[in-house]
């Protein structure tokens, strides 16, 4: 592994910075950063575009210009190797007389999968790898879990008042939370590809599933709901906008309104979710929030599917008579209860946002 300065690691971590812009826009290609540098200055920078083209490092190439000749490029990932829609980003950095490549890892999808760095080094470019490669890890793991495993990376959203309810034994729940942390699950379902409830919080809440921040309206992921019998109104929100919800489906049928996607039954008589997240996996999806209730959370959780979760956790108690967050996990002993470790805790106005990610 190459020995790395620290104004490596500023330029590696100004490109994964980049990344993050693309998240929730570009499914199902990767969210990538690239930064262009000649003699410590910046020349051209550039991220993926929404749908996925044009690609981050021709966006930076075409900032830079001739002064991209001699320059080093920092990028969030392998460049592609492959013709598609454009052609390989190996092929136009060699041409634009990049001298120099730093990323942090390989792209693991097939068609690519270190051809991008053999391209480059056969065409004479110095190829740098494993700087920052646990944060570029992080910043596309959506992207990398379809790749490895088929399906998209699911993020668990709770909101819940301090004693784990969410929602009183009426079934009021707006709002346990306050403004300010519900600007940030705005946020989050912006950065999501998919959003995902189940059948009782789309009859109980009748959800939009949209962003509504100023700026990012144009944001809402692609939302879905599981349906298992086809049998939710078409008088829902979700059955309205552009496009309507996907509907996740026990068996092939007709839809009234949006696409029915078939994906079977568990052995307990719901929807397979293993089946349901391989299907939005085919469909290009990487990320998925879920924002269902805790019956679907619990449900997830069983499974192991909780790649990630989002804890809102609001000064206020109702009591044991109130929905939990959680429906049963069905646990013989506390030492089979599934474990998290803490990554991050922010405040938000009255509410306390903590992420958790797997123990193992």
């Amino acid at each position: 592994m190459a020995a790395f300065s620290e104004a490596d690691r500023r330029w590696m971590a100004a490109a994964l910075a980049l990344a993050q812009r693309g998240l929730g826009r570009v499914w199902p290609n990767p969210a990538v950063g690239c930064v262009i540098v000649s003699e410590g200055r910046l020349v051209g920078r550039g991220w993926t575009q929404p749908g996925g083209r044009p690609h981050a490092e021709a966006m930076a190439l075409a900032g830079a210009g001739a002064a991209a000749r001699g320059a080093t490029a920092y990028v969030s990932l392998e460049p592609c190797a492959h013709h598609g829609r454009t052609p390989p980003c190996a092929d136009a950095l060699a041409a634009a007389g990049i001298a120099r490549i730093v990323a942090p890892m390989e792209d693991p999808d097939p068609r690519v999968s270190g051809r991008g760095f053999a391209r480059l080094r056969e065409a004479g470019l110095t190829v740098d790898t494993g700087l920052m490669a646990t944060e570029a890890e992080a910043a596309n793991a959506g992207f990398l879990m379809r790749q490895r495993a088929g399906r998209p990376r699911v993020t668990l959203k709770l909101a819940a008042t301090l004693d784990g309810r969410i929602a009183t034994a009426s079934g009021e729940s707006r709002w346990i939370s306050g403004p300010e942390a519900r600007a940030r699950a705005h946020l989050l379902r912006a950065t999501h590809d998919a959003i995902l409830v189940g059948s009782g919080t789309a009859r109980a809440d009748d959800p939009a599933l949209d962003v509504r921040l100023p700026g990012l309206e144009g944001r809402t992921p692609q939302r879905v709901v599981l349906d298992a019998d086809l049998s939710l109104p078409s008088t829902l929100r979700l059955a309205r906008g552009a496009p309507p919800a996907w509907r996740l489906c026990a068996a092939p049928g007709t839809a009234e309104w949006g696409e029915a996607i078939p994906v079977g039954r568990a052995a307990d008589g719901g929807l397979d979710l293993s089946a349901a997240l391989r299907a939005l996996g085919e469909r290009g999806v990487t990320r998925v929030l879920c924002e269902g209730g805790g019956r679907l959370a619990a449900a997830l959780v069983r499974a192991g599917l909780a790649d990630e979760i989002v804890w809102v956790s609001a000064g206020a108690l109702i009591g044991a008579e109130g929905a939990p967050a959680l429906g049963p996990l069905a646990l013989a002993a506390l030492a089979d209860a599934p474990r998290f470790r803490l990554v991050e805790q922010v405040q938000a106005g009255g509410d306390v946002l903590s992420r958790w990610l797997p123990a193992g």
